[in-house]
């Protein structure tokens, strides 16, 4: 194993987020103007960083969230295998009390052990971890000494379980919200520097429209 650190992020806000509307793998929406902010504002935080490789998944809304470590030049992968785990039937649509419930049964049901169930037309755990794991060893072989993942809520917490030997039905455990940064370095063992750390968010700065915008 020879990368020393990964820093791993989530994206930024959506207005899919803002409005509670499933997004998953099926839904490639962008980034709003809080979501950008909060790119800026990581962006400002640890752009001093010498990140050797970027990594995001194939939705926008990762490229847009470390757009600018792309644009100052450091290398740039796009992984499928780092994708959302896919929210079936749901996807782009608001949840009903009958589909937070089966949410919530499913849930249980993963955190009992059984991540081999897929949630309706979706995909299981054991599935995104398996399409991870190409990636994951990608990380840990490569000559690399610090990278930035890109990814999403329920994928980083599949990932962090596979990165840390801990069971899927744990992954609950690993807390997530927009641009939140997980630093894990990497020796004999993988540990966790930093968890669900949003300290940079507070170097948010929205643009003035979005500051004088009466509050209804």
């Amino acid at each position: 194993m020879s990368c020393k650190k990964i820093y791993l992020v989530r994206h930024g806000q959506t207005d899919f987020n803002l409005q509670g509307i499933v997004q998953g793998s099926g839904v490639d929406s962008s980034l709003n103007v809080m979501g950008r902010a909060q790119a800026k504002a990581f962006y400002e935080a640890y752009h001093s960083v010498k990140f050797d490789r970027v990594y995001t998944s194939s939705l926008k809304r990762t490229h847009e969230t470390v757009i600018d470590f792309i644009n100052s030049g450091i290398p740039h992968e796009i992984h499928s295998g780092l994708n959302e785990i896919s929210w079936g039937v749901n996807e782009g649509h608001r949840i009903t009390p009958d589909e937070d419930a089966y949410y919530h049964w499913m849930l249980q049901q993963w955190q009992n052990g059984n991540t081999s169930l897929r949630i309706n037309g979706g995909e299981s755990p054991d599935e995104v971890a398996a399409r991870q794991l190409p990636v994951i060893q990608k990380f840990l072989k490569s000559t690399d000494k610090t990278i930035l993942v890109c990814m999403h809520g329920r994928a980083i917490r599949i990932l962090l379980c596979q990165l840390l030997h801990y069971p899927l039905k744990s992954m609950d455990m690993f807390e997530h919200t927009n641009l939140c940064l997980y630093l894990l370095n990497c020796e004999a063992t993988v540990s966790v520097v930093k968890y669900n750390d949003t300290a940079h968010l507070a170097r948010i700065r929205l643009p003035k429209t979005e500051l004088e915008e009466p509050i209804l």
